[in-house]
Formats: C-alpha cells, sequence, structure tokens
C-alpha cells in the first residue's frame, strides 16, 4: 500500500486512517498501530523503546510506520498522542494505577479487585467521549439490536434488559438453535446494532457486525481495542479493558460502559425516557414480578 501524502492532523484523524487502512498493513505494522490505538495514554509518556517492548516490535517499526502514515518521524507522530493526553487530566493517574495496580498483593482477591479498578480507570479515557455519539444514534434508530457471544452474553444481555425497561423496539440476538441468520434479516437501514466482543473475538459476532454494514445500520462497537474485526467498520467504537488475574477476564469496565450507554440515552430522552421507566416499573409491581415487603 502506498504511503500517505499528508499526514493526519490530530488524533481522531489518524485513529480514522488506521482503522480504514488496517487490513492492507503489514503484520509488524499491524501490530505497533494496534498498540499505539489501544493505549494512546502510554504512548504520550513512555519511550519508543518503551513501547516496542510492550508491543512486541523492534523500535524501527513505529519508525517506518510514521513515515507510512505521512509524518517525517516517530516525534511527529507522538506528538497528536501527547496533545491527546493535554485533553485527558485523568490519563497520568490511570497509567499510574495500571503500573502499580499488582503490587504490594499477595491475596488473590486483593489482587482481582485492584484490577477490577484499573480496568475501569483505563476504559474511562478511552471511552468517555466516544459514548454521547453512541447514545444519539441509539435514539434515532427505528429499532437497535443487540449482541454478544460467549463471554460478551452477560454485557449484551444486560444492555437488553436495561434497555427494554423502557423501549420495545430493542431484541438481542440471541443465535440459539441456528436462528442467527432469521434474527440478522430483520436488521434494516435505519436500525442500529450493538456488538460486544474481546479477544479472542467470536465468528458470531463478526457476521453480526458485518450483517449491520451491509443493511446500512449504525453499528457500535464495545470492545477491547480499535482495531478488533468488529470495530474496524464501526460508526462507533467504544473500548473497555478487561485485565485480570484470574482465568477469566475482567468484565468490571464492560459492565460499566453498558451500564453508562443506557444512562446516556435516558438523560438524552429527558423525560419521555423517564415516563416509560416508571410505567414498566409500575407494570412489574403489579403483575408481582417483585417480591411486596
Amino acid at each position: 500500500m502506498s504511503q500517505v501524502a499528508h499526514p493526519p492532523r490530530s488524533f481522531s484523524e489518524l485513529e480514522a486512517l488506521i482503522r480504514e487502512r488496517f487490513n492492507d498493513l503489514r503484520p509488524q505494522f499491524q501490530a505497533g498501530a494496534a498498540f499505539l490505538l489501544d493505549n494512546p495514554g502510554e504512548v504520550a509518556v513512555s519511550t519508543m523503546r518503551a513501547l516496542s517492548h510492550k508491543a512486541q516490535v523492534q523500535p524501527s517499526t513505529f519508525v517506518r510506520l510514521a513515515q507510512h502514515l505521512g509524518f517525517a518521524g516517530w516525534a511527529e507522530l507522538r506528538a497528536l498522542f501527547v496533545e491527546r493526553l493535554a485533553g485527558e487530566p485523568k490519563a497520568y493517574a490511570f497509567k499510574a494505577k495500571n503500573i502499580v495496580r499488582r503490587s504490594n498483593s499477595d491475596k488473590l482477591v486483593a489482587e482481582l479487585f485492584t484490577a477490577q479498578r484499573a480496568n475501569l480507570d483505563a476504559s474511562e479515557p478511552k471511552s468517555a467521549d466516544r459514548m454521547l455519539g453512541a447514545a444519539r444514534a441509539l435514539l434515532k434508530a427505528h429499532h437497535v439490536h443487540i449482541a454478544g457471544f460467549r463471554a460478551a452474553f452477560s454485557i449484551s444481555f444486560l444492555l437488553h434488559y436495561l434497555y427494554r425497561l423502557f423501549r420495545t423496539s430493542v431484541s438481542l440476538v440471541r443465535g440459539s438453535e441456528g436462528s442467527i441468520e432469521l434474527e440478522l434479516r430483520a436488521i434494516a437501514a435505519h436500525d442500529a446494532v450493538i456488538v460486544v466482543s474481546f479477544a479472542p473475538y467470536s465468528t458470531e459476532a463478526v457476521r453480526v457486525a458485518e450483517a449491520a454494514k451491509q443493511a446500512g445500520a449504525k453499528l457500535i462497537a464495545l470492545t477491547d481495542s480499535a482495531v478488533a474485526p468488529i470495530a474496524l467498520k464501526a460508526d462507533h467504537c467504544i473500548l473497555f479493558s478487561h485485565e485480570s488475574p484470574s482465568f477469566f477476564p475482567s468484565m468490571a469496565a464492560a459492565t460499566a460502559i453498558a451500564e453508562s450507554l443506557i444512562e446516556l440515552v435516558i438523560s438524552i430522552d429527558d423525560e419521555h425516557a423517564v415516563t416509560r421507566l416508571e410505567l414498566a416499573e409500575g407494570d412489574l409491581h403489579s403483575t408481582g414480578a417483585y417480591i411486596a415487603r
């Protein structure tokens, strides 16, 4: 692929460029680019050698990647990350917590809770400014389809449950008993599709994302990387961290993002969503869904 003629002027332009061309980059450039987009705070405050060690690429890869993207060199590319950091006062704090999150802890429970807090701190600066746009897209949609499979199913179910409390035109894509094709056929051009997935990415999640784009629907990806398979063509990409000392990834940050996204939808919809929520709560109480005290 040919070198970019003019370099991006902002971090958002850089992210859009990398996502657009990611599949055409050589493997080493893909590894370097993915690390840059997924760890913007570290890029701004770390040396190129330290970053290359973590990304498992040669330092020269970052230099050549910068030049390939139209920059004179690494310093000019890194300047966009420094500029981004200036608008993120919490980035220093979350970086420090990431560094020390496992120190002074010889008990598994303490490590787990420390990891949960670190994931929350790491995810907020990655996604806080992206969520409002996603919430607005949801409000404009005629119908909302939500999908997440295997470990990500709990997050998709939470989104569906909360959203259904004040909106009826929301569906959960389950894909059970081989029904995923029928469910995907229901996606239309004026709909929105939320797909939740993180590494290792499920094939079903990718199928849902592809179906959303083919139908012309708005695709909202909740994932762990800006270059994840479901993120590359997403209209809105919301990132979360899931590091954990356990065998199972942490869902704390993903849960917080799901709840925050629904809260944003309610806040934008104002009294309409609140009124529908009150009616739903009243119905649940009147039908005996809750135990009376």
